[in-house]
């Protein structure tokens, strides 16, 4: 039996790790390993410093083994100690959208797909374009399409590996869902947000500072721009590989276009 491993960056009691267990767990023997608590935007950071606690805890039904770490840790936990070599990674569902190379190069959900790609095993990663888990939990619009495309692609790769060239699927969804929603193959954007800092001052008299961002126009055929312009579903094939010199391996777009064949069909039944 096929060994799925299920992680997220927002914590053990978030209703996107549990629904994405709910929506894989038939697939194979799925475990269950992520932080005790939020870890966004923590990247591909591990634990060095300090040591590493583990708990295991029954969590609406199923079991869970909550760690002090970081997203990044938990792969390493599991792989090397808890659960043995996995098929298949799925981190998620986050919420929030990863669109933008700013944003997956902090995202801890992202950082836990590349920490397993690291280690040779296919991951996906999930998102969805809200601020709040109060809106996709239980929201009946959004909801059957979170399911089919998450069982479509995980047994997509379960069944046929990663597409060559690609190390990490990014999958990010809207927040509204509409009657004709597709998924789209498009390459994640450069930027996302305008960084900014506000400086303020505590009742002592010392400064401190907040760091947010302000939306940019997105361009046009990348993820950005699909999420948040056309409402659509993105799935962006990421790699590895940042070298800028040395022999670079042709993507496989037939397996990849093949794979957004299956899930716009999957997305039919939502349609009906």
């Amino acid at each position: 039996m096929v060994k799925i491993l299920v992680t997220n960056d927002d914590g053990i009691y978030s209703p996107g790790l549990r629904m994405l267990y709910e929506y894989v767990k038939d697939l194979g023997e799925v475990y269950v390993v992520a932080p005790e608590t939020p870890k966004s935007a923590s990247g591909l950071g591990i634990t060095l410093h300090k040591p590493l606690r583990v708990s295991v805890m029954d969590l609406c039904g199923f079991k869970v083994y909550a760690t002090s770490g970081t997203p990044s840790d938990t792969i390493y936990l599991a792989a090397l100690e808890i659960t043995g070599s996995v098929d298949l990674v799925l981190s998620g569902i986050n919420i929030g959208d990863n669109t933008s190379m700013q944003v997956i190069l902090s995202s801890g959900t992202l950082g836990a797909a590349f920490q397993a790609a690291l280690l040779g095993i296919p991951a996906i990663a999930y998102s969805v374009d809200v601020e709040s888990s109060d809106e996709i939990e239980g929201n009946d619009e959004l909801e059957p399409v979170l399911r089919a495309v998450v069982r479509e692609s995980a047994m997509f790769v379960l069944k046929h590996g990663m597409p060559r060239g690609v190390d990490v699927i990014s999958i990010n969804f809207p927040r509204t869902v509409s009657r004709d929603i597709k998924v789209k193959l498009v390459r994640a954007s450069k930027l996302k947000f305008s960084e900014k800092i506000d400086v303020r001052v505590d009742p002592r008299g010392g400064k401190y500072y907040w760091l947010f961002g302000s939306l940019i126009e997105p361009e046009e055929n990348t993820d950005t721009y699909v999420v948040h312009k056309e409402g659509n579903i993105a799935l962006t094939p990421l790699t590895l590989d940042m070298n800028a010199i040395g022999p670079r391996q042709e993507v496989d777009m037939n397996s990849l276009n093949r794979l957004v064949d299956i899930l716009n069909t999957a997305l039919l039944r939502f349609r009906s």
